[in-house]
């Protein structure tokens, strides 16, 4: 038994005072890094057009699927495993919360290196610093402390990992943003010159094939929404607030990366942007315009601390998904071990050692640029297999579960409206995940040999890595008194036994949730 009833009881009701504004913070956090507003800025204008297109197509049927599939399984854990092993089985749901977990430990140094960059500009003499954030040595030697510091964070349970996410999500994300845009109006009142040439066109120029390669990445800055259902268990009254709290933080999302690249576009000359100085020029650029030069080793303290929350929010959340899958019994006992927190500590020090060696990578590439685009496109490719896996299945449970209670439910008949938006977001997912083995002519990566070996040979290899695992499973894996509540499609008496007493213990948790009770009747029913 990983950890004790008294353990797991305590985490629940620590986890359930979550309310919808944490959560709403935890998702943008998820969701936005200020890294990716350059890639973005270069194209002006039309950035906008790619924005809110990739909304459409991805950021929002993500929000919207996985509102459901969580709402529809508020006492059943495991995230993207549950919802994708209830529709395909646990081989194929395993597979998907591997990816997501996988994904997040290759995501890691890229946003990291951000975080470094953001460090090195503390200082006053800015010719000195951009040296500094271009220096590989200091790059990693920064990205391995913020991200050793997320990991004992985590340590310390969700409590701790929820306080310091939200707040570091308003000091380092939503209040950065807004001074950016502050700064950017206030410039442009005060008669500065825009850097941006306005009267350019919205729709962008799909004859240039390389812009449609590097502006597909947009889809991976929208990735995550749906990672805070793995915590599903842990938020008060989850039917109303995960869904309402995954709309606004999607609606949220996408006004800050509009607002924030177009106002960097303002400051920094397209032909100048480096995808990872950029932001931090740009905003010494407006301090400096402003007068108010001071303030810049603050908005870069500030950004190096939302770098923080972003991480910290990951390392708790597909590791604790993956932790699930282990107690479930498909991961050696290793992997079930957890700390006095009830956290799963093995798991994050694995993780830990995988992104330290990752780091040490970035000394073979060309560039810290080059080694951050390359890194991003593979976590692009992983994620969005998990993508077409969850968006797939929402539409299977529509069949295979259609008796389940759906608090939220996409389209109040039929299943017309899933069909929709599960699709559009699948053939979006499928698009981007073709266009991001592309290399982008921005970046020079130094040997295009080098970008398809790591994309095509990673590919396969994290694909294929989950069922050699699972192929070595063995009976003694089981946890004995394990939390994880069986898929619907076992038959067996004890797994719907262990269903009715879940959902008992949710409706007994949630008495003032209406919908609890539907759970109960549902797990009685034992539908299939």
């Amino acid at each position: 038994m990983a950890t004790s009833t008294g353990q797991k009881t305590a985490t629940v009701k620590q986890a359930a005072k979550m309310g919808v504004f944490t959560l709403i913070i935890m998702n943008i956090v998820a969701v936005v890094s200020l890294r990716g507003l350059p890639a973005e800025a270069e194209y002006g204008v039309s950035s906008a057009f790619y924005y809110i297109f990739a909304a459409i197509v991805f950021l929002i049927p993500v929000s919207l699927v996985a509102a459901e599939l969580a709402a529809m399984f508020p006492y059943q854990q495991g995230g993207m495993f549950r919802w994708v092993g209830e529709a395909y089985g646990d081989k194929v749901g395993f597979l998907g919360i591997w990816l997501q977990w996988i994904e997040s430990t290759i995501w890691f140094p890229t946003v990291l290196t951000f975080g470094a960059v953001s460090l090195a500009f503390i200082g006053m003499d800015h010719i000195y610093d951009a040296h500094l954030a271009a220096n590989k040595y200091y790059t990693i030697a920064v990205v391995l402390a913020i991200y050793w510091i997320a990991t004992f964070i985590s340590l310390k349970g969700m409590g701790w990992v929820g306080k310091v996410s939200k707040i570091g999500g308003i000091v380092g994300t939503i209040i950065p943003v807004v001074i950016l845009v502050v700064c950017a109006i206030v410039y442009l009142a005060t008669g500065g010159k825009s850097q941006m040439d306005w009267h350019g066109s919205f729709i962008p120029d799909f004859s240039n094939f390389n812009n449609i390669i590097l502006a597909v990445s947009i889809f991976l800055f929208y990735a995550g929404m749906e990672m805070s259902g793995i915590h599903v268990r842990e938020i008060k009254n989850p039917t109303v607030n995960y869904p309402k709290a995954v709309i606004i933080g999607a609606l949220a999302t996408v006004a800050i990366f509009i607002l924030g690249t177009y106002s960097l576009g303002v400051i920094i000359p397209a032909k100048d942007i480096n995808l990872v100085q950029s932001l931090l020029v740009g905003f010494d650029n407006y301090f400096g315009a402003l007068h108010i030069k001071w303030f810049a080793p603050i908005i870069a303290i500030a950004l190096a601390f939302g770098v923080l929350a972003g991480v910290l929010t990951w390392v708790a959340g597909p590791s604790k998904g993956v932790f699930a899958v282990g107690q479930a019994g498909y991961l050696p006992k290793f992997f079930q071990k957890t700390n006095k927190n009830g956290v799963q500590k093995n798991i994050l020090y694995v993780q830990g050692i995988a992104v330290t060696v990752l780091s040490f990578i970035m000394v073979l590439m060309p560039s810290v640029q080059s080694f951050y685009q390359i890194l991003s496109q593979l976590t692009c490719v992983l994620y969005l297999i998990a993508y077409l896996l969850m968006f797939a299945s929402s539409i299977k449970l529509r069949y295979s579960m259609k008796n389940a209670p759906r608090p939220y439910r996409l389209g109040k008949k039929g299943n017309g409206v899933m069909w929709l938006i599960a699709g559009v977001g699948f053939l979006g997912s499928a698009i981007a995940f073709i266009f991001s083995f592309f290399p982008p002519a921005q970046i020079q990566m130094g040997s295009n040999a080098v970008w398809f070996s790591v994309l095509i040979g990673g590919t396969i290899i994290f694909v294929v890595l989950p069922f050699i695992i699972l192929h070595f499973k063995k009976p003694s894996w089981d946890a004995m008194g394990t939390s994880f509540v069986p898929f619907h499609w076992d038959n067996s008496a004890q797994a719907a036994q262990e269903r009715l007493q879940a959902a008992q213990e949710f409706a007994s948790e949630n008495a003032d949730n209406p919908d609890a009770a539907k759970f109960v009747d549902y797990a009685k029913s034992n539908d299939k």
